[in-house]
């Protein structure tokens, strides 16, 4: 404790339970996503108050007192930080940072994959969030054993996962086919019978000041990772696989020029949480509402799908020429 000469480390430092060692009192998280890109956290410039000022480095920091595990810390700094709910994390190795001072302390790393776009996190320290390749990471201000990190990790990866694949390899669509949106959607019924609808903010690009359910468009993922990624990242929701299935599909065109969407429905036998606004720039309400007693303002074609759901019927389609 004498050779830190850091004050806020050292206040830090101090809060920590005495029975944990400082082996173990940091976590970071390894993120990666199925390009082979990692996502790096651009560091405020505050030198000798901040580990590694100015640096490219992982999301994570210190063991607190109410955190019972140090994957609970990790955990809790990518909720406090960025907003992030991985669904798996897993023990990867250890890494050593340094401080101004000299100082070393080892930090636990924790690997878990995710597909979304950082630009979209509300981030709470430091400057930015990125993706970058291992073969991009000499070009970066990032410590020797952050990069050395990265790269053994992205060695242990599958080659289907670790990088993007050749473009030589990609099959070719057959020719007059069309790019369809998978999209998925979340039909939340209460015992009551009322289903949970969100109300899209004003400045939406799709539907805004529009009554819709709780959807996304899938990334590099299946759908039900999706629907379960979607729920928690939205409304805090926490929905297991096995609870899951498929109730409802809508072949969907909008506009002409438009892809058209593909909407599969899940109904969510069971599920914890209540909603709660996680992403107010997307949608400022959840509500409950009788099927019988939908709002007037709700995207027509939700309103027939949960129609067609009460009905049992499993397709529909809404905006094709007859």
């Amino acid at each position: 404790m004498d050779r830190v000469t850091s004050p806020a480390l050292r206040e830090k430092l101090l809060k920590l339970p005495l029975q944990v060692e400082p082996e173990t009192a940091n976590a970071s998280a390894l993120i990666y996503n199925d390009r082979g890109e990692y996502l790096l956290h651009l560091r405020d410039y505050f030198p000798g108050q901040i580990w590694e000022p100015g640096m490219w480095s992982l999301l994570g920091g210190g063991r607190e007192p109410q955190d019972a595990t140090l994957e609970h810390t990790v955990r809790r700094e990518l909720a406090e930080e960025a907003g992030l709910d991985l669904a798996d994390l897993s023990p990867f190795g250890t890494e050593y940072a340094s401080h101004d001072d000299g100082t070393t302390v080892p930090i636990a790393i924790y690997a878990g994959r995710w597909n979304g776009d950082p630009r979209e996190l509300r981030l709470t320290e430091g400057v930015m969030l990125a993706w970058f390749a291992p073969d991009d990471l000499h070009r970066l201000r990032i410590a020797d054993t952050t990069s050395d990190l990265v790269r053994r990790h992205a060695a242990s990866l599958p080659a289907a996962q670790s990088g993007p694949e050749p473009e030589e390899e990609r099959l070719a669509s057959p020719h007059g086919t069309v790019s369809n949106i998978i999209g998925v959607h979340l039909y939340l019924e209460r015992p009551d019978g009322t289903v949970l609808l969100g109300l899209r903010h004003p400045d939406s690009a799709f539907a805004p000041s529009t009554w819709h359910v709780l959807a996304g468009h899938c990334e590099q993922e299946n759908a039900i990772a999706c629907l379960i990624r979607e729920a928690r990242e939205e409304a805090g929701l926490h929905i297991e696989r096995q609870d899951v299935e498929l109730v409802h599909v809508v072949h969907h065109i909008g506009k002409p020029r438009n892809p058209p969407l593909l909407g599969l429905f899940f109904r969510a036998r069971t599920w914890s949480g209540e909603p709660v606004l996680r992403e107010p720039d997307k949608c400022t309400q959840w509500k409950f509402w009788d099927p019988a007693a939908l709002p007037d303002d709700l995207v027509p074609y939700t309103r027939l799908a949960i129609a067609k759901i009460q009905n049992g019927e499993l397709y529909s389609e809404t905006g094709w020429p007859t």
